[in-house]
């Protein structure tokens, strides 16, 4: 990951140094030299490159990860990263109640999803590796199962929108924030409803209960940071998150993403040819499609807005706070738009 920007790149502490020496005496490698890369280690070695990471919580994760890894390439799906184990044969290292694993290092750099070509390649791997943990074994797995929470959080989101209107209409002086936000609460409420009846009008449920029973594994943190371009060929990284769930999770996801960023714009044009790119590896339904609309015109970020103001209070001033709604509302009538297109393309689509 060579062309990452230098705001990703850490000098180590000497105590972190010494925590690496002594994690990596429990593996077979011979240290050259060690840099941070984000939130992991860049460690070269005599052997090679590889990616040390270190988790506060969840055992399971390099235990999940190496199972999986290990069933894809068994299926002919290489463009992920190797775990490597100790000298005992064990995914991870316990030093000081924290866990450190090794991965092998994608010497590559993070995919431009600002690049709707470069994203329309990331999207068939993203459909390449569903197609391949389709006929994964997941006995050994232990991943959360997510197909329950859609509705459930959906409507809490909701709920908390009302929440933050009683906030507000508490205050006995209000901000510019406070002032605007409210202004526009009843137009996000009514989208989060319309995401909401979709859901619970579509095949979601029975979608679910087929994902359930197949285990349907997803990559749940599908993103730039975790898509490693090396030469022509692109790669998944980091599966802490991998959990139970339809496959339009992932998709539906990137697709949000992208639409709030600069060159997309809630262009419903580019969100269609993504979903043709991920369909021309692994087909889509047209009930999983009705599913993935929800999931996208959902207010996620005008609600997580609210949340960060009104119940977390996170400490960003006025100025901060302000650009990020003014953002939210400019997006606001190209988000209707693009409904009512999304809605014209399921109508013809077969």
């Amino acid at each position: 990951m060579e062309a990452i920007s230098n705001r990703y790149l850490g000098e180590l502490s000497e105590k972190e140094r010494k925590t690496i020496d002594k994690v990596l005496e429990q593996y077979d490698f011979q240290t050259i030299s060690c840099s941070k890369v984000r939130s992991v280690y860049k460690i070269e070695t005599t052997s090679g490159i590889i990616c040390l990471k270190r988790i506060k919580h969840g055992r399971h994760k390099p235990n999940n990860g190496s199972i999986l890894v290990q069933e894809l390439i068994e299926r002919n799906f290489y463009n992920i990263a190797k775990y490597y184990k100790t000298k005992d044969g064990r995914v991870y290292v316990r030093h000081k109640k924290v866990l450190f694993y090794v991965t092998e290092w994608i010497d590559g750099v993070e995919c431009d999803l600002n690049n709707i070509d470069e994203a329309l390649n990331c999207v068939k791997l993203l459909a390449e590796f569903h197609v391949a943990a389709n006929s994964v074994d997941t006995s050994k797995l232990r991943v959360k199962n997510n197909l329950i929470n859609w509705p459930k959080k959906f409507n809490a989101s909701v709920q908390d929108l009302e929440k933050f209107q009683r906030v507000i209409d508490r205050k006995r002086i209000k901000s510019e924030f406070d002032s605007i936000y409210s202004s526009h609460i009843d137009s996000f409420y009514y989208r989060g409803m319309i995401s909401l009846n979709f859901l619970n009008t579509s095949d979601y449920y029975r979608l679910s209960k087929e994902a359930s029973k197949n285990k349907s594994i997803c990559h749940d943190s599908f993103y730039y940071q975790n898509i490693i371009k090396r030469d022509s060929s692109y790669y998944i990284i980091d599966l802490d998150s991998i959990m139970i769930d339809l496959h339009v999770n992932d998709l539906g996801k990137l697709i949000r993403r992208l639409m709030s960023k600069k060159s997309y714009q809630w262009d419903f044009e580019k969100a269609r040819r993504l979903i043709d790119a991920y369909a021309s590896v692994n087909k889509l339904s047209k009930s999983e499609l009705e599913v993935m609309l929800a999931l996208i015109i959902f207010p996620h970020k005008f609600w997580k807005l609210g949340k960060r103001r009104y119940i977390k209070h996170k400490g960003w001033d006025e100025a901060k706070y302000m650009r990020k709604l003014t953002k939210l509302i400019k997006y606001n009538e190209l988000q209707i738009k693009f409904l009512e297109d999304y809605l014209s393309f399921l109508k013809e689509y077969q």
